[in-house]
């Protein structure tokens, strides 16, 4: 359900088991070994994805992710109904990553390598056995880290709702000036929890999908940042209400779905570093709000949902590592603070205005938070 953030080494996780054939896709012969540490291994190249076993038993499973290939790779996790159940995503060539899941219910599970980051990805079985007491059964401070987070991204998800009215309104109204002021604070609320979001993989697709993001044959390019591309480049059209229309019933759908969703606390670790790394590969580089430039918002939307994860968890880490949560909080600061300079009346400055020396501060920053925050989900987890 979450992404993981990419620090070569330590590696947040999202997935709840992993890579599936435990023995050969696409060709290759042979699994690979288990890794020194014991961790199920996964080697991924352009055309297949092998593990060194494609079972395991329930509880908290360790992945060793490496990428043989020559294309940025992602590895996901779903459940029934393709649902994401955890994902790790920019695995450069020759890198590896170490993921760590929790998975407490047996079942058959699907994995998925995706080269070049695109497509339904090159997908296998993965089987759990077994069943264990999720983590929120065993300890009371774990469970209230779930819960409190769960009525953060439910209040979140409500706001997001709101917003998106009212600038669809505008959009339909044909208020071109208003819907640009509105855009960037409807996505606030999404990005702030985007790893639950994205655990939605139709929706996300439609309701933030950028325009050459690959898809499905006729699936439009609808969303965010269609109507973003209407109002900063294209001009608003008749289509452009209806696209509208469809956004407000996507969000809506997210928010009945998001009711039902029951979270793990290995989850809230893994999401705090997947927005981090959100930051770092996609706000940073300007790409994300590729035609209004309002990154910014983005990047502070993502820091927000990151530090309000690891702050429902903070009564555990307090417990278990107070060091931590002391350099969690120092770094969050910097963080903070450093996005402040680009502030500008109740938003931020477009992201055309930063200098080079700019998002070489950002990118400092951001690396020296991902290093803390990488070990989040090993804390969490620990026994």
């Amino acid at each position: 359900m979450f992404r993981v953030f990419a620090p070569p080494e330590a590696a947040f996780v999202a997935v709840a088991s992993v890579f599936a054939t435990g023995t050969l896709m696409a060709g290759c012969s042979g699994a690979p070994a288990p890794a020194a540490d014991g961790s199920i291994s996964v080697t991924a190249t352009d055309s297949s994805c092998q593990l060194s076993k494609s079972e395991a038993a329930a509880g908290n499973l360790a992945f060793t992710v490496s990428n043989k290939g020559s294309k940025v790779t992602e590895f996901y996790l779903y459940g029934a109904g393709d649902r994401v159940i955890g994902e790790v995503e920019n695995i450069g060539p020759g890198l590896t990553r170490k993921l760590l899941v929790e998975v407490p219910n047996g079942g058959a599970y699907t994995t998925a390598c995706k080269p070049g980051m695109v497509g339904d990805g090159i997908r296998g079985p993965f089987t759990v056995t077994g069943q264990v007491p999720r983590s929120v059964d065993t300890s009371a401070k774990l469970t209230e880290a779930t819960a409190g987070y769960k009525d953060y991204v439910s209040g979140q998800v409500e706001a997001l709702v709101s917003a998106t009215e009212r600038f669809v309104n505008s959009v339909k109204a044909g208020n071109a000036d208003q819907a640009k002021a509105q855009y960037p604070v409807a996505r606030t609320y999404y990005e702030r929890i985007e790893p639950v979001a994205e655990s939605f993989q139709d929706l996300d697709a439609k309701v933030d999908g950028r325009e050459d993001d690959q898809r499905q044959p006729g699936e439009q390019f609808t969303g965010y940042h269609r109507l973003e591309k209407d109002l900063w480049v294209s001009g608003l059209t008749p289509e452009s209400a209806v696209i509208a229309d469809q956004l407000l019933a996507d969000v809506k759908d997210l928010w009945n779905r998001v009711r039902t969703l029951d979270l793990k606390p290995v989850e809230l670790a893994n999401g705090a570093e997947e927005l981090l790394e959100e930051v770092a590969t996609k706000k940073i580089t300007g790409e994300e709000d590729r035609y209004s430039h309002t990154d910014l918002w983005d990047f502070k939307a993502n820091v927000d949902g990151s530090q309000a994860a690891v702050a429902a968890l903070r009564p555990v880490l307090d417990d278990r590592d107070k060091a931590l949560g002391t350099t969690l909080d120092q770094r969050f600061a910097a963080m903070n603070q450093l996005l402040e300079n680009y502030r500008a009346g109740d938003g931020f400055k477009f992201y055309t205005e930063l200098k080079p020396e700019d998002t070489k501060k950002m990118t400092g920053t951001v690396d020296a938070l991902a290093e803390p925050l990488s070990k989040v989900a090993g804390t969490v987890t620990a026994a």
